[in-house]
Parts: C-alpha cells; structure tokens; sequence
C-alpha cells in the first residue's frame, strides 16, 4: 500500500508532465500504472515529500530500487544516480535517435543501472516516434 495521498500522486504525475523522470516515457499508452518514487529512498531517510518524489516507470523504479549511486562504466567510480529534483535532465543525457547517450559519470551510473537503451524501451520509442511523440519535449 502506498504512503503517498491521491493529491500528492496527482502533483508528482503533472509536474513530471506523465512521462517517467529517468527514461523519460510518456505514461500514455503503457498497460502498467507508473510508480511515486522516492528519489532519496525511505530506507536512507528520504521523506514522503513533494520534493523527494519522481514519477518512474515500472522498469526505472525496480531498476532504481533503494539506490543513490551505481558504478560509472568508465571511470569504474560509484557516482550518483540521476536526482529529477535537483538536477537537470539534459545536464546529465542527450538523444541520438531512440537511444539516450550519457554526458556525464551520474548519466553513465544511470544509464547502465536502470537499462535505459534496453530493447524493448528502444523498440517503444521507435514506435513513438513513429507517432511523432519522440523525442520527449
């Protein structure tokens, strides 16, 4: 059972414009719901706050799980994993086609830790573009 009121569900789902704040998704058109994430996970103390939360898709969320940082692939240094809420998306990512190419150690800790160039995610925003819903705006 979720912690987070409908209301706070609500502003967290606009604010993020529906779209996951990790892989940048749109929510429409997914069968499965997308997940409150705590972006500072309760277990370290995160709270249940506006500020601490991002809407994730499902694969970002389990990907995510507790964690804060993961190994950059290059450097093979842990760094911190992409904060929604104090950092700024197109800092850390940039598109080339359907596939999103990290810029910097927390891009690339992020990247590789929530599998963002997957497949199946490669596949569905082939498809968005198609629609011309892709690249996220």
């Amino acid at each position: 059972m979720s912690d987070v009121s409908g209301s706070l569900q609500a502003e967290v789902m606009l604010r993020a414009g529906n779209r996951c704040e990790y892989c940048r998704l749109s929510q429409f058109g997914q069968e499965a719901a997308f997940h409150i994430d705590h972006v500072i996970p309760r277990v370290a103390g995160g709270p249940t706050a506006a500020g601490n939360l991002a809407l994730a898709c499902v694969s970002c969320s389990l990907r995510k799980w507790a964690k804060q940082t993961a190994t950059d692939p290059e450097s093979g240094e842990p760094a911190p994993l992409f904060n929604p809420r104090t950092q700024v998306w197109a800092e850390h990512f940039r598109w080339a086609g359907e596939r999103i190419v990290p810029l910097t150690p927390t891009g690339r800790a992020t990247v590789a830790t929530l599998a963002m160039n997957r497949p199946l995610i490669l596949a569905i925003r082939q498809e968005e573009a198609a629609r011309s819903r892709h690249p996220p705006t």
